[in-house]
């Protein structure tokens, strides 16, 4: 099936194809027995009368957690009559796996939570691997539909060049703010004691952390305390673009934005005023006021560190849930030497868009969207990252809801997220559905987490600002994806020499150059192209 639709691309019947799958709502191919319909609810539960079975492939954080005996999916499948025969496999093996199913052409009905990018959505999609959404959605997915109509980025990011879904995306509710952004967490306790004000401004930023560094915050005697810590420099650096009147519409397009002046299109990588940042920053890393390892520290042992107390300053979530370190609140957004105060450090509601999937081998099509949109819902949002009343969540007097105290004070001496993970499945990444700040109880929903967004919303970039990731051809994205896989590396490469100090700025100019002749001029036509289709949506 494969190699016929391949051939049929090759043949330039690829369009027609598409078209034909989209009309008919896709899924089953020619010979699926119609009758299936006859079996379908189109609304309510159960979604179909006799009980169904899909092969699903799907992605997972714990690696012993055994889908087939969870109860979020075994009640589902009382409510929906539909069973999911499941195969899933660990979060870091998960792409190679999801490569070599579709690329022999072993994949399953559906695939959930498998974090598809954007080149395979338009390559699978093209080939008819990947079924069109558009009828199924308008038919059978209100809760969805709903979603894409309150929120038109939405359905703008989802939908490819051909004018095709072809897959149902993480949606971070927009209201939920904390989980959208959050700026860097300071250490109240050490700011007062040294008798500091918050940091307003670059040139302020830079004395608390030389204070924190020199003035013995912990009264240890000892100059054991790190400054400003992190997983790798990205994160201090996006905080600090919009000081510097970067990322103009968020961080979707990492490395593209729009100039306010010309209303173009800019690369940031090779712009003056990202050149003063990595300048602000080297000179921070030179007078030891970031963590030297940042470049090389791991997750698990930044994890260890910062659950000692040594770092003063540190971007990530939330310390008390991740860390167990009370104390610290959000860092102000900072006002920058051009006169730039944003918080553009805020992706789009969108998260990854290729989280459920239907292939052209599912016969029931139809209540695969049903049983997946559910999730959308308010009612399939609560069961998801909730779970089940008086087992894993209990009504409190004011309407909230609340994790029972065997989710919070496990007697096994379970974390939460290990805890959690004996009945849902959410710890550890997002999966398709909507994430609502009064469901979602993880380190980003905490009231600390809250309080550091709403400090930084006056400043932070609205809704209508913001753009999604923009979506290509299948020739751009392949062109593309040839050229950022030098160019790319380079600007990270050379990122970290610049602030290292391995690389002097006398160089900048031999950078830029660079970048231009690894195709830099044709990179930026292909995202004018996808902007204007933007535009034009």
């Amino acid at each position: 099936m494969v190699r016929k639709r391949r051939l049929m691309k090759s043949t330039g019947m690829v369009v027609l194809t598409g078209t034909l799958l989209a009309g008919c709502g896709g899924g089953g191919g020619a010979d699926r027995d119609e009758s299936v319909l006859e079996n379908l609810n189109p609304s309510g539960m159960p979604i179909v009368k006799e009980k169904i079975t899909m092969k699903g492939f799907a992605g997972k954080f714990f690696a012993s957690a055994d889908w087939s005996n969870l109860m979020l999916w075994q009640e589902y499948e009382k409510m929906t009559n539909i069973h999911m025969e499941w195969e899933t496999v660990q979060v870091d093996t998960l792409a190679e796996k999801r490569n070599l199913l579709l690329a022999g052409g072993d994949y399953p009905e559906i695939l959930y939570a498998t974090a598809v990018g954007k080149a395979d959505l338009i390559r699978y999609g093209g080939e008819g691997v990947f079924i069109p959404l558009n009828d199924l959605i308008e038919k059978y997915a209100p809760n969805f539909k709903k979603l894409m109509d309150d929120y038109p980025v939405v359905k703008k990011g989802i939908t490819m060049p051909d004018g095709n879904i072809y897959s149902f995306p993480t949606i971070r509710d927009p209201e939920f703010m904390s989980v959208r952004t959050r700026t860097p967490w300071m250490k109240k306790e050490w700011l007062d004691k040294l008798g500091l004000q918050e940091p307003t401004t670059p040139d302020e930023f830079y004395h608390v952390l030389k204070q924190i560094k020199e003035g013995d915050p912990n009264g240890n005697g000892q100059a054991d305390e790190i400054p400003y810590g992190a997983v790798g420099i990205t994160q201090l650096l996006d905080f600090l673009k919009g000081s510097y009147g970067l990322n103009t519409h968020g961080t979707a397009n990492g490395h593209v934005d729009e100039d306010p002046e010309t209303k173009k299109l800019r690369f940031i990588p090779a712009h003056p005023r990202y050149k003063e940042i990595l300048e602000f920053a080297n000179k921070l890393y030179g007078e030891g006021l970031i963590d030297k390892e940042i470049f090389s520290i791991k997750t698990a042992e930044f994890t260890a560190r910062a659950s000692e107390g040594v770092y003063g300053f540190v971007s990530n979530v939330n310390p008390e849930s991740i860390f167990n370190q009370k104390g610290y609140i959000g860092m102000p957004v900072l006002k920058g030497p051009h006169g730039d105060q944003k918080n553009t450090a805020i992706g789009s509601p969108l998260g990854n868009l290729g989280q459920f999937i239907i292939t052209d081998k599912n016969q029931n099509p139809e209540a695969a969207v049903r049983w997946l949109d559910f999730f959308y819902s308010d009612e399939g949002a609560k069961m998801f990252f909730m779970g089940f009343k008086d087992i894993t969540y209990k009504e409190m007097p004011n309407g909230e809801v609340e994790y029972t105290d065997e989710i919070i004070n496990n007697p096994k001496g379970l974390n939460l997220d290990q805890a959690v993970s004996q009945y849902l499945i959410w710890p550890g990444g997002y999966y398709p559905g909507i994430i609502k700040q009064k469901f979602f109880k993880g380190a980003e929903g905490r009231p600390s987490s809250i309080e550091n967004t709403q400090k930084a919303m006056p400043y932070t970039l609205k809704d209508e600002e913001i753009w999604p990731a923009f979506n290509f051809t299948s020739e751009e994205q392949d062109e593309l994806t040839t050229i950022q896989s030098d160019l790319h590396v380079f600007i990270d490469e050379m990122r970290d020499k610049f602030i290292s100090g391995a690389a002097p700025f006398s160089q900048w100019d031999d950078y830029v150059k660079n970048m231009e002749k690894m195709g830099l001029d044709r990179y930026m036509a292909i995202y004018e192209a996808a902007y204007k289709r933007y535009q034009e949506q």
